[in-house]
């Protein structure tokens, strides 16, 4: 499995329920590829899996599972009743694999058989319905197997979350603006982001760019009578650019919308060695009242290693910079499981910014995906402490009043683990719990960037804007005919009253 090139064979007979499998595979084989097929002679090798959904008798239905690794198969079967519906029929069958695969490779996902990237989510529909916590973590152990630890997070992080998501105006949306640039690109990053080096010639077209695309997104929310709630500047890096182009990016913002009703507004400074006071003075200037500033470590030899032109104790005057700046909502950005890391650096890390006393900490774990550097070069994930310093964390944190207030979970992460938002009381992002919520919509501006219309019957349509700069620019009036549907989307929601 450890061949970047090698695809296990999966055969699915009698069901389509290749999505589900697949997730459940990648909770034991992060960073592995497979091969679909309906064909059961498809099945050879030294490894692979066999799904089957069949026929047992009138009134039932059969699921089995083969998996065989390193030439060993193990086999597994249940049958349920004939009527059951198609979600228990995958959630079953992925169970089984999942069993399999926990006795032959050791392996206990700490989220159980929980894929998706919306933990929370589950626990606050539960909440919503009425359930105490007893109650919750019952239907959730049953049904997902998750270990008690990461059910309590999950569930201190919905209660916190939760008056927050009724104060939600369904009928605003928030801003988002993409600057996707960055000093350089960190071993481990997969966005969509590139070197200022390559891109400093696009610059003026894209800031040219960049701003019309606001202006045309201020005049329909204009039109329509939209307010626009929370502003989010992410990359990339913002800070990235200078300070005479976050300037003019931020001076068309505050033109092209009415920033009256604004009840955040944050910029992703993010790379300390990006970050200036002339640059934090415009941010600042320009009315955005939280920032950023996300070292990762301040391991000056892991920073090396992950691709970064900061020491640690850039990222520490960094952050005393913005305070000086007058900035009094400041978030940092930790990972666990970083490339050489150990244990003992990372609580060194945690415990030192913790000193600094930012309003609120985010601790990432560490994700491998394909387009990341990290995984071109075959890192070896097997060995590293992610599981401890992700624990660390959240005793630390909550000891010293962060409270988890927002969760989501990615695919290919180091030992399965979350990412969690943690706060002191009255910091938490709003922006980030509508993001992850999907409750709110978000129009995207600027390259890569994505707008999220959430209508009022609950369906959710994505518009993706071009992914690099060169063609965010030539295709731009393309790009605009794609606003349309937005448009109509912000009419609907200015009509209906949902707050």
């Amino acid at each position: 499995m450890n061949d970047s090139n090698y695809r296990m064979p999966v055969v699915l007979l009698g069901n389509s329920f290749k999505y589900e499998v697949e997730a459940t595979l990648k909770l034991f084989f992060s960073t592995s590829r497979f091969s679909f097929s309906d064909n059961v002679s498809d099945a050879q090798g030294e490894s692979y899996v066999i799904a089957e959904m069949s026929a047992f008798s009138w009134d039932k239905v059969k699921l089995s599972a083969v998996v065989c690794l390193e030439g060993s198969p193990e086999k597994d079967e249940i049958t349920l009743p004939a009527d059951s519906d198609k979600n228990t029929c995958e959630h079953e069958l992925c169970r089984l694999i999942y069993h399999i695969l926990s006795r032959k490779t050791g392996i206990v996902p700490p989220w159980g058989l929980m894929t998706g990237i919306r933990p929370v989510k589950k626990v606050i529909e539960l909440i919503r319905q009425g359930l105490d916590r007893d109650e919750i973590q019952r239907i959730m152990t049953e049904k997902y197997e998750i270990s008690p630890d990461k059910l309590e997070l999950a569930c201190a992080t919905a209660e916190n979350q939760l008056p927050l998501l009724d104060r939600i105006d369904t009928s605003a949306v928030s801003l988002y603006v993409s600057i996707p640039f960055c000093p350089t690109r960190c071993s481990y990053c997969s966005f969509v982001s590139h070197s200022m080096d390559s891109a400093i010639k696009l610059m003026p077209e894209y800031v040219a760019s960049l701003c019309r695309e606001i202006e045309y997104t201020g005049e329909m929310v204009r039109e329509t009578g939209t307010k626009i709630d929370t502003i989010y500047f992410g990359g990339g890096t913002p800070t990235s650019i200078s300070a005479e182009d976050l300037r003019t990016i931020m001076e068309c913002v505050q033109r092209s919308f009415d920033l009256d009703n604004v009840r955040e507004y944050s910029v992703e400074a993010g790379r300390p060695d990006t970050i200036t006071e002339e640059k934090l003075k415009v941010i600042k200037e320009y009315g955005a009242d939280r920032i950023s500033v996300n070292p990762q470590t301040l391991n000056d030899d892991v920073l090396k290693v992950i691709g970064r032109r900061h020491s640690g104790e850039d990222a520490v005057k960094a952050f005393e910079l913005a305070r000086k700046v007058g900035f009094n909502n400041i978030n940092t950005d930790l990972i666990a499981g970083l490339p050489t890391e150990s244990l003992e650096s990372f609580c060194n890390t945690l415990d030192r910014i913790i000193g600094l006393s930012p309003e609120s900490i985010t601790v990432h774990t560490l994700t491998i995906k394909r387009s990341a550097t990290l995984f071109s070069e075959g890192y070896n994930v097997d060995h590293e402490p992610a599981a401890d310093m992700v624990r660390y964390s959240v005793d630390s944190l909550m000891k010293n009043d962060y409270l988890p207030y927002y969760m989501y979970r990615q695919k290919n992460t180091v030992d399965n683990l979350e990412n969690v938002g943690y706060a002191k009381k009255g910091f938490e992002s709003l922006y980030n719990i509508f993001i992850m919520d999907e409750t709110q919509t978000i129009l995207g501006v600027g390259c890569a960037a994505s707008t999220k219309l959430v209508y009022p019957n609950g369906k959710i349509t994505r518009i993706h804007n071009h992914k690099y700069p060169y063609e965010y620019i030539r295709r731009f009036d393309e790009l605009l005919t794609k606003k349309n549907e937005a448009a109509e989307c912000l009419r609907i929601l200015s009509g209906s009253n949902n707050f």
